[in-house]
């Protein structure tokens, strides 16, 4: 009988097991992505301290750690913003030689980021909306966009050719980009072949906003508490424009912003009211009732029915919860009133925008009585 040196199917190459050394796989993995950034270069962290604007998320880490250092004692464990250069200059580092030793690429401006790592994008940075039902919703409600991608070789059917004749009688740029680009730019999501770019939404000061709607007969604002997704936001600005609110006002935080998507779904009205975001909203509340509002939140366990609600006529800010909790505390706590609306099915509560579609209408009826 034959060996195992003899039998059918042998292994003639030794078989390859791990790499030695520390990391084994994994390491090769990380092979030509660079160091890994100390601390105090990360702009995530809170030992930040390079010379590139701070973001506002790490700003706020380092309070928290200053605050909380102050309370025991110590000295806070935080960086020096601006001490430390981490721009890439020309001649710098950045100048990184080619393959097959032909010359160094140019410096790059910018922050410095570890290779291979993907940096979160800029807040006010440019979005990109893909789809071609979405890119054509809103390119029909005249979201503001600044160029439109489409891929090249792309399939035509009557989307496209409407997509492309309306951005092309709105001025908007046209660029035809490889796929493998567009999926560079989107980050690999399905974009159908056909990208929207738009412009960071150009929100207006509070302040601004609250002196602005004292000006008229009838002042009335909608905050909203929490509310994260956009759709829901640009329901109620709709449903504000519909029913003579003067302005909308959010949280900077753990919120939904105005995104393409929040353009869309309020059919355009997030051109004509004023959305301000605020970085305390209990603040901001408390500043509209030092100009005299009176201010009300939506809760389904409300003190008062909407339609009891007297304070209707006169200056008023409507507080709309969030999705899955409604109100937080504090601004519960800071409301002059909570409003229900009466309902005679065992429904236990609306959707965050139809209960502002709801009140605002309330509102609206009864201040057309007063008239």
């Amino acid at each position: 009988m034959a060996g195992n040196s003899q039998r059918r199917g042998r292994r003639l190459t030794p078989k390859a097991g791990a790499p030695k050394g520390s990391g084994g796989k994994n390491r090769d993995a990380l092979a030509g992505r660079g160091r890994t950034l100390p601390a105090d270069e990360r702009p995530w962290h809170k030992a930040y301290s390079g010379t590139e604007k701070l973001p506002q998320r790490t700003a706020w880490k380092q309070e928290k750690e200053r605050r909380a250092a102050a309370e025991e004692g110590r000295a806070p464990k935080i960086g020096q913003p601006g001490t430390k250069d981490t721009t890439w200059g020309k001649g710098s580092r950045a100048d990184v030689p080619l393959k097959g030793g032909k010359g160094k690429s140019p410096g790059r401006g910018g922050p410095r980021v570890a290779p291979g790592r993907k940096a979160n994008p800029a807040k006010d940075s440019p979005e990109l909306l893909v789809g071609r039902n979405p890119v054509l919703e809103s390119l029909r409600a005249q979201v503001p966009a600044t160029a439109l991608y489409t891929a090249q070789g792309i399939d035509i059917d009557d989307r496209i050719k409407e997509i492309v004749r309306t951005a092309a009688d709105r001025g908007i740029a046209i660029l035809e980009v490889s796929r493998a680009e567009l999926d560079r730019m989107t980050g690999g999501v399905l974009h159908q072949g056909v990208g929207l770019q738009v412009p960071p939404f150009a929100y207006e000061p509070f302040e601004d906003m609250l002196a602005a709607s004292l000006e008229q007969g009838a002042p009335l604002l909608v905050a909203l508490d929490g509310v994260t997704d956009p759709r829901n936001l640009g329901a109620v600005i709709r449903s504000a424009a519909a029913f003579g609110a003067q302005g909308v006002f959010v949280p900077e935080r753990r919120a939904a912003g105005i995104t393409a998507t929040a353009w869309r779904t309020s059919a355009g009205a997030a051109a004509r009211v004023p959305v301000a975001q605020v970085t305390n909203l209990t603040r901001s509340l408390k500043a509209c009732k030092d100009a005299g509002f009176v201010v009300v939140g939506l809760d389904a366990d409300g003190e008062t029915e909407l339609y009891d609600l007297e304070a209707a006529v006169g200056p008023l800010v409507v507080v709309v919860g969030s999705e899955g909790r409604g109100l937080s505390r504090l601004v519960g706590e800071t409301c002059d009133l909570t409003v229900s609306i009466p309902m005679v099915s065992a429904v236990e509560s609306l959707n965050a925008s139809v209960a502002a579609a709801v009140t605002l209408a309330e509102v609206a009826r009864r201040r057309a009585v007063e008239a």
